[in-house]
């Protein structure tokens, strides 16, 4: 089978380091990809939202599955488009139609989603600038904290946890009245702050049958001890500890069943991945977002954490019969730490070249933003490079993790040391 992966981030090298394991994969192609993804397969230099051009590379490259890796060329519509283009007509599309999409692509639509399908959720409202003055009585006599969520993909900094209420109106305002997240925020969902903690659960389903894959938990914020800016993540671990099969099975019967089954009932139809972020309140879950894809640094420990053949399971997701398939799993844990560059999330540099990347065998490195410059990997990114170990606890894997961080080098290079550090 001829595969196009689309990305260029972590979570597509990891998975380009899966497929291209697979005897099933005859080649790989990835776009536009970074310098890991080009020891895996054939790099092409296309964005993902160039849908003409994809396509004809579908054209030309006899392509048999598309996997589509973020979000933002699904939301557009890719699989609509792809389905539509002559001479496409059979390909296999690991990856929600415009409509599934929106799962992500809009907080409202989803939340909306999970009321009509009793999936518990935090409590909410929805506000634009034609109820603006609707929405500030609201924040006045809502209990603190409070969270504020852009309705659009604001590439994960569209979310504002509010502890005052100056804040709150503040955060308000900039995003309805000063369109700080430009169209993502024109519609912002208010929402009851939940106190507890946070877990990420994968899915991946033809649309009526599904398959769990392992759950994990990142971590967003840039400081120790989780303090300062959200980011795209700094880290993550799987398995959870606490996650016994009492909360996967509330999970399970809660969540997941009422989402494949809603879908159905919706009359949407879904192939792909569905990402499920909870957070779990005294034992018991409740959704805070859905993604329509994989997400990054959990990729990072999820997919090396399947022994079975992803592309036979990608295969039976675009064929309707992922009923038919098993999942094995290895019991050993794995964690990620992720090193980013000098001012993420805010200011950084590009173009850096990277040392200690060849004498690296104890862990997997996934590439998050690199390329190839005169000969060698520089950085090209916030975040550079994903370090994935596997030991059979936390506090080991994560100590491999640090061991190789160590040992890698590029200028204003920066890592939490911390990652998994409430399981050690």
């Amino acid at each position: 089978m001829r595969i196009l992966l689309l990305g260029s981030g972590g979570r597509e090298h990891a998975l380009a380091w899966k497929i291209s394991q697979s005897p099933l994969c005859t080649q790989l192609f990835i776009a536009p990809g970074n310098a890991g993804t080009l020891l895996l397969g054939t790099n092409c230099p296309i964005g993902v939202t160039d849908f003409e051009a994809i396509a004809a590379l579908c054209v030309a490259e006899q392509i048999d599955m598309v996997v589509v890796g973020p979000e933002e060329p699904l939301v557009k519509g890719i699989r609509e488009f792809l389905t539509a283009y002559d001479g496409l007509g059979s390909l296999k599309i690991i990856g929600p139609g415009k409509e599934g999409a929106q799962l992500e692509g809009s907080k409202a639509f989803a939340k909306a989603f999970m009321e009509r399908h009793a999936i518990p959720t935090a409590r909410y409202k929805e506000f634009s600038a034609s109820n603006y003055e609707e929405g500030v009585a609201y924040l006045q006599q809502h209990p603190l904290p409070i969270v504020l969520k852009a309705d659009g993909l604001a590439a994960g900094k569209g979310v504002l946890i509010c502890e005052t209420l100056s804040e709150a109106l503040q955060g308000f305002e900039a995003m309805i009245r000063e369109a700080r997240f430009g169209e993502a925020g024109k519609k912002v969902v208010v929402e009851q702050f939940l106190r507890g903690i946070e877990i990420s659960v994968f899915v991946l389903t033809d649309g009526k049958q599904y398959v769990l894959l392992p759950e994990a938990k990142d971590y967003k914020r840039i400081g120790e001890g989780d303090r300062g800016l959200n980011t795209g993540g700094m880290g993550a671990v799987s398995p959870v500890p606490f996650v016994d099969a009492a909360l996967w099975k509330k999970i399970e019967e809660r969540v997941v069943v009422p989402t494949i089954n809603g879908l159905q009932q919706d009359g949407i139809p879904y192939c792909g991945f569905v990402f499920i972020g909870f957070m779990i309140v005294a034992g018991e879950p409740f959704v805070i977002e859905y993604n329509c894809r994989m997400g990054d640094p959990e990729t990072e420990v999820v997919i090396p954490r399947l022994t079975s053949d992803l592309v036979a399971l990608l295969d039976a997701a675009a064929s309707g019969t992922l009923s038919q398939t098993g999942l094995q799993i290895d019991p050993r844990t794995a964690c990620t730490v992720v090193a980013v560059s000098g001012g993420y999330p805010e200011e950084y540099q590009k173009g850096h070249p990277i040392a200690g990347l060849d004498q690296q065998q104890e862990a997997l490195i996934f590439h998050m933003g690199t390329a190839r410059k005169d000969g060698q990997v520089v950085t090209s990114g916030g975040r550079v490079l994903a370090v994935t170990s596997f030991a059979t606890s936390i506090a080991e894997a994560a100590a491999k993790s640090q061991r190789v961080q160590q040992q890698i080098q590029f200028k204003d290079k920066y890592w939490r040391t911390d990652i998994g550090y409430e399981f050690s």
